[in-house]
């Protein structure tokens, strides 16, 4: 189970990452794999078996940090198979599933057993889009499925799945693509990838949300996956990256050492997916909410009030500022999307 609010579960068949945006700079998962790795560290040295645990160990240095490499972890594969009550599984908490040293053929794998597991939805998040559109450019019919398709002999262990993975569904109707944006530059650079994905949903995860994100194209599309593998559908010019999204999550940063999150750069999500239908979920305005523009209260009592009309600080009593009930009523939205698979 996990305590992130829009999923059920979490699956992590790789471990460890590098650090690839200002996004990454307090990332909540190296944290815990530092603590994962002392606890291994203690386990082997009481003569214990580590498990799990060890594979934290080659992918934290000295100082407690990712040191870029990664794990795969085989024996995490068969967890979803066990799971028999319906859930939202998030893919890669504690690594980034399409980091650059993930092989292909071990990313069939995975598939395979989401394919496996229709009873379940996989949510897919990456800081690597340019990898996923790569991968995704060859069809699941023409993947080596062989290898990937491996995964089926765990049936003998867990019972028969109640369908084969079939390459007429695709793409695989309960996966879910998408990208983590933390401003105006990673969402500029990532999301022209992430549409040319075939997805049951595309979606944004705008967490820790460290400035203004316009989803307005400013622009003709020119990502890498367009010139790559041909451009599959961008809005064009002066239209809007909402039209080709299907949900958006939206959380300002938390922990001693977050970075202010201007309440009114969530206020203006929330109101692009308004205008655009398109489902959104406000998960936290982080540690350190603040109001950026002092002339528009927007929801916040004057007085008394959380705001300090003098430094914009808004004060909130959840250490997260997950806390609805402490948000203005136009920020209190948790959606979800209808999945519909899009090419």
């Amino acid at each position: 189970m996990t305590a992130i609010q829009w999923t059920d579960r979490t699956w992590n068949p790789v471990v460890g990452c590098r650090k690839v945006s200002e996004g990454c700079r307090h990332c909540y998962a190296e944290k815990m794999a530092n603590r994962l790795a002392g606890m291994a560290r203690a386990d082997e040295a009481a003569g214990r078996n580590a498990g799990r645990k060890s594979h934290y160990l080659p992918v934290i240095n000295e100082r407690g940090k990712w040191n870029g490499t990664v794990q795969l972890v085989p024996e995490a594969l068969a967890d979803p198979l066990r799971w028999r009550k319906p859930s939202m599984v998030v893919v890669g908490s504690m690594s980034d599933p399409f980091h650059e040293d993930v092989p292909f053929d071990f990313i069939d794998r995975v598939f395979a057993i989401m394919a496996l597991c229709p009873q379940h939805t996989f949510q897919v998040l990456t800081k690597r889009p340019e990898r996923m559109a790569e991968y995704l450019a060859v069809p699941w019919d023409e993947r080596s499925l062989e290898t990937g398709l491996d995964a089926i002999v765990l049936q003998r262990k867990y019972g028969d799945p109640p369908w084969q993975p079939d390459a007429k569904l695709w793409p695989l109707p309960n996966v879910w693509l998408g990208t983590s944006v933390e401003d105006q530059a990673t969402a500029d650079l990532r999301i022209p990838h992430l549409i040319q994905c075939p997805a049951a949903v595309r979606f944004l995860s705008c967490e820790p949300l460290l400035g203004p994100v316009d989803l307005l194209i400013d622009g003709e599309c020119s990502g890498w996956a367009c010139r790559e593998f041909g451009c599959t559908g961008c809005p064009g010019e002066d239209a809007a990256w909402t039209s080709l999204l299907d949900w958006i999550i939206i959380g300002g940063e938390s922990g001693h050492s977050a970075r202010p999150c201007d309440v009114m750069w969530i206020t203006e999500l929330v109101r692009q997916c308004r205008e655009a239908s398109v489902p959104a979920f406000v998960k936290q305005l982080g540690s350190r909410p603040m109001l950026g523009d002092l002339s528009d209260p927007h929801g916040w009592a004057v007085e008394p009030g959380p705001v300090d009309w003098e430094t914009g600080r808004i004060t909130v009593r959840d250490a997260k500022g997950g806390d609805m009930s402490e948000w203005p009523e136009d920020l209190r939205v948790r959606e979800f999307p209808e999945a519909t698979t899009t090419p």
